[in-house]
């Protein structure tokens, strides 16, 4: 009798049984995003504006708990037809249910006593915002518009939008979604991936998803292709030297882009958005080797609130 070695293969037999589609649990998405920005903060060189994060994703966590509830898509976007793969829940179509700006305005009140001075004053300016003005940032957020008036305002706008779409795409039927044509774009919303994660466990472990900046949602993309351009024979892989290497950027030669790869192998408590944030040296290594990253993390500001750190390389 002869043995399909394939059969015993424990990675082949994940490749044959995992999720294409990962959906958001609202339940525990923002917490344990807020645990692992707790442990990450402690001895960090950036641990208050770390900290500060830890509590905005606490408050994001609190606020889609009561969020209100938003009428799911129609199952016919949901379902597409074959070969087609128009996103259910997507970022550019509008209008937008103004149930988003009420959590914003939770947001405020709820980070303001804790932020620092320009943070504060840019939460009371929120605040004082009409509901079009506001659309109008929302607009520039989700169009990655980083530059212009208020540009101080895009994270704390970003995290109430985050909220809202995380509570959709947890409403969505999973076996519904697949990933489309364009890597490069969430199967639910559209919007980019700021990060990819190899997971550890459950049906998806071993594989790489990237994880979206909006919804919170991940799909499946093979190791070693590049999710801008889909080249898989221009890869270099950097991290910062002394590191565990949980944190990869994986940068392609082809199109000049990288994006991040985070191992729970590694790391089984990483998470996409918090290790992305803490590790924004190995963007400054990357970005001085002449890679343009391909989406930002959208809690991140302007590089220059932050300040550039001196950091090593290792490839």
């Amino acid at each position: 009798m002869v043995t399909d070695p394939a059969r015993h293969d424990p990675l082949q037999q994940a490749i044959e049984s995992f999720p294409l589609v990962i959906l958001p649990e609202p339940s525990r998405v923002f917490l344990d995003r807020a645990k692992r920005l707790s442990a990450l903060a402690q001895g960090h060189p950036l641990a208050d504006w770390i900290s500060f994060l830890r509590r905005l994703t606490e408050a994001q966590h609190r606020l889609l708990q009561e969020y209100p509830g938003l009428s799911n898509p129609d199952e016919g976007a949901v379902a597409p037809a074959p070969g087609h793969h128009e996103p259910p829940i997507l970022a550019s179509s509008g209008p937008r249910d103004p149930a988003w700006q009420q959590a914003l305005a939770g947001l405020a009140n709820e980070l303001a006593p804790h932020a620092p001075t320009l943070s504060q004053r840019t939460l009371d300016r929120l605040k004082t915002m009409d509901g079009p003005a506001l659309e109008m940032l929302a607009d520039r957020v989700l169009r990655l518009e980083r530059d212009g008036p208020d540009i101080d305002a895009f994270p704390f706008v970003a995290a109430a939008l985050q909220v809202h779409w995380t509570a959709l795409a947890g409403r969505l039927d999973r076996t519904h979604l697949s990933p489309g044509d364009a890597p490069g774009a969430c199967p639910c919303c559209g919007f980019s991936p700021m990060a990819a994660v190899v997971r550890a466990r459950g049906a998806g472990a071993r594989l790489r998803y990237l994880h979206c900046a909006l919804c919170n949602a991940e799909w499946h993309l093979v190791r070693a292709t590049c999710s801008a351009c889909t080249d898989a024979g221009s890869i270099a892989y950097y991290h910062i030297e002394g590191s565990d290497g949980s944190v990869r950027a994986e940068a392609c030669d082809a199109c000049r882009t990288y994006l991040k790869i985070v191992s729970q192998e590694k790391s089984p408590a990483a998470d996409p958005v918090a290790d992305d944030l803490a590790t924004l040296a190995l963007d400054l290594l990357v970005e001085g080797e002449g890679y343009k990253r391909m989406s930002p993390n959208l809690l991140f500001p302007r590089k220059s609130d932050i300040g550039p750190r001196k950091n090593h390389r290792g490839r």
